[in-house]
């Protein structure tokens, strides 16, 4: 498996971690996601594809650093109201971790966790 391939999915297992966290509303849209929303013409919501990933987006960056076994994951979410920022934080960087231990079988992957709106 290739970097890039295992970095693509290490980032959708990453996405799916996160949007199954209770109290994520979704990941921070990209540019490319908000013009695609906005078209009037838009007939298909990108809701992934047909092997179930996520969509693209630029809430999850996954980088890798010095060393074969060092990851360090970026997640960017919407929160909904009614959940406290600190707790839902925590869970993400517990399910983000697992995940990456999962497809990457890194022992301690970096995970930094921005909250970017409350909806």
């Amino acid at each position: 498996m290739t970097e890039q391939l295992a970095s693509g999915d290490l980032t959708d297992a990453v996405a799916r971690a996160v949007l199954g966290t209770p109290g994520v509303a979704f990941l921070r849209p990209g540019v490319a996601q908000l013009l695609r929303a906005s078209r009037a013409l838009a007939r298909v919501r990108p809701t992934g594809d047909r092997l179930g990933r996520p969509p693209r987006s630029s809430g999850v960056r996954v980088t890798r650093g010095e060393g074969a076994e060092r990851w360090h994951v970026e997640v960017y979410v919407v929160l909904h109201r009614g959940h406290r920022a600190v707790d839902v934080t925590r869970e993400v960087r517990a399910a983000v971790a697992d995940a990456v231990r999962t497809v990457a079988g890194v022992r301690d992957p970096r995970v930094s966790v921005t909250v970017t709106g409350l909806v």
